[in-house]
């Protein structure tokens, strides 16, 4: 059969044209080979393809089909899955074929904030390993847990996908080292696992140094009175991104792994956002600030109130060192309170409490990652995954005043109140009417405390924990430390 010159340029246009629409199949970055699939929730897996062509997504013995839109985009939803060690494959079919494969079910967390969520196990720059570093790392052989690491970026506008990061694979001491991946995160992971006895997943986007709004969303700002100013942010893409500028991280790193299904996240933030000598600092807004970031991680997801659990920050010489970085040596111990509020006020939200977790005062990077680990593991363990133990230490319920002392109460005392070093209490103090604080005797008098002071005949107020260098002995039976607070909250 013959074609005329004309017939051949025709049916080139043609092809040409439908060459041009054709969008080659894609999964987002934060899919991929050796990854963890959330168990007993429905599982989002998107991508894009050619607009129009129909999409298989085959995994587990299920088969999920859809088109994609006219934009390319589709989505499917994987019905509830099963806890498996057994490796599996991930297919998804649309024009041409794409199999992810030693794919794992289990528990999956997304582990965020600034350099004390990014310190790994071994060597950091400017820090010191955490403690038994060589053998917490020859001893990291966990192949069904497996770690994915997003690295650091900034974007004008939310991304659809991620530009810089660390694939998943199974955690062993080279990749976790190889990756410099989050200590905290993974000694979570690791009790986890032990305990559940279920493959974890763990995915870590951190960044040193930053702020909490960089990492929130417009939404979460919108959902918060005092934080609606930031909702409106815009960022310039002309010139060089700050990492201090509101959204600015959540668009390039958290944005791009929205929906994945996970259980619950970690957030390990705060010192640069209660550094600050000048007047005017906004650390007083910081429970508001975490209200908006949890707010609107929620809505982004759109997997309900998943648990977020996080980390008091450390005590550190804020105010004491050469340069002072706060106003005040009760700067730090505010903030304790205003994370504390953030605890009691977010649903499904808990706190790990860190004064006894500092070998250095004047090291802003504490090495105990384990036991920050281990606390995380607790509260997720106790209040997610509904096992009977004790997750928290003393959190003070209320105060009676009588004449010469006061009492006491609190809620997680199991095990009794407890003095761990079996010294008098410490950090307590105690005031008046003409509101001076002064050094006070704390008794432990069955489940309540009686705090009194020779200066204070008729007491009005009592605070614990009260300095930047605090490091108490007070705890319950179960070997968790109290949270530092005052009865006189000026927040509450």
């Amino acid at each position: 059969m013959k074609f005329s010159r004309l017939s051949l340029v025709l049916a080139a246009a043609i092809m040409s044209s439908a060459f041009s629409i054709r969008a080659d199949l894609k999964l987002p970055a934060v899919f991929g080979d050796n990854m963890v699939l959330q168990q007993q929730l429905a599982v989002p897996v998107w991508g894009w393809a050619t607009p129009g062509v129909k999409v298989t997504v085959t995994f587990s013995g299920q088969t999920k089909n859809t088109r994609a839109a006219v934009d390319g985009k589709w989505l499917v939803r994987l019905g509830k899955l099963k806890a498996s060690f057994a490796p599996q494959t991930l297919t998804v079919e649309a024009g041409e074929t794409k199999s992810l494969t030693n794919i794992l079910v289990g528990e999956v967390w997304l582990a965020s904030g600034q350099s004390n969520m990014e310190k790994p196990i071994g060597k950091q720059p400017g820090q010191k390993p955490t403690f038994n570093a060589e053998a917490e790392l020859a001893a990291a052989n966990f192949p069904s847990i497996r770690i994915f690491k997003v690295e650091k970026t900034l974007a004008a506008t939310p991304q659809t996908d991620l530009t810089k990061f660390n694939g998943w694979r199974e955690c062993s001491s080279n990749a976790l080292d190889g990756i410099s991946f989050s200590a905290a995160a993974y000694f979570f992971g690791r009790e986890v696992h032990t305990n559940l006895n279920v493959p974890v997943g763990l995915i870590e986007s951190s960044w040193g140094g930053t702020r909490i709004e960089p990492w929130t969303p417009p939404v979460g700002f919108a959902k918060v009175a005092s934080q609606k100013k930031f909702a409106a942010t815009t960022i310039s893409s002309t010139y060089k991104i700050s990492n201090t500028k509101p959204t600015a991280i959540y668009n390039a790193m958290i944005a791009p792994i929205a929906g994945f299904a996970l259980r619950g996240a970690l957030w390990y933030q705060g010192e640069s956002n209660l550094m600050g000598t000048n007047a005017n600092n906004d650390y007083r807004e910081y429970a508001d600030k975490m209200a908006a970031l949890v707010g609107g991680w929620r809505e982004i997801w759109g997997e309900g109130s998943f648990p977020f659990y996080f980390v008091q920050i450390a005590p550190f010489k804020y105010y004491g060192a050469k340069t002072a970085r706060a106003n005040t040596p009760e700067q730090l111990a505010e903030f304790w309170t205003l994370q504390s509020h953030a605890a009691r006020r977010i649903k499904h939200a808990g706190m790990v409490v860190t004064t006894d977790l500092v070998d250095n005062l004047d090291d802003i990077h504490p090495r105990n990652k384990s036991e920050v680990g281990h606390r995380l593991a607790l509260l997720a363990l106790g209040e997610t995954y509904g096992k009977k133990i004790a997750s928290s230490g003393p959190v003070f319920r209320r105060a009676t005043f009588l004449a010469g002392k006061a009492v006491l109460k609190f809620d997680n005392t199991d095990g009794g109140l407890v003095n761990k070093d079996g010294q008098p209490l410490t950090f307590f103090t105690i005031a008046g009417a003409g509101g001076k604080f002064v050094a006070a005797e704390a008794k432990i008098i069955g489940n309540t405390l009686e705090v009194s002071a020779k200066e204070v005949v008729q007491p009005v107020a009592v605070r614990f924990a009260w300095t930047e260098i605090a490091q108490p002995n007070f705890y319950n039976g179960a070997g968790l430390p109290a949270e530092p607070f005052r009865t006189d909250d000026p927040w509450k």
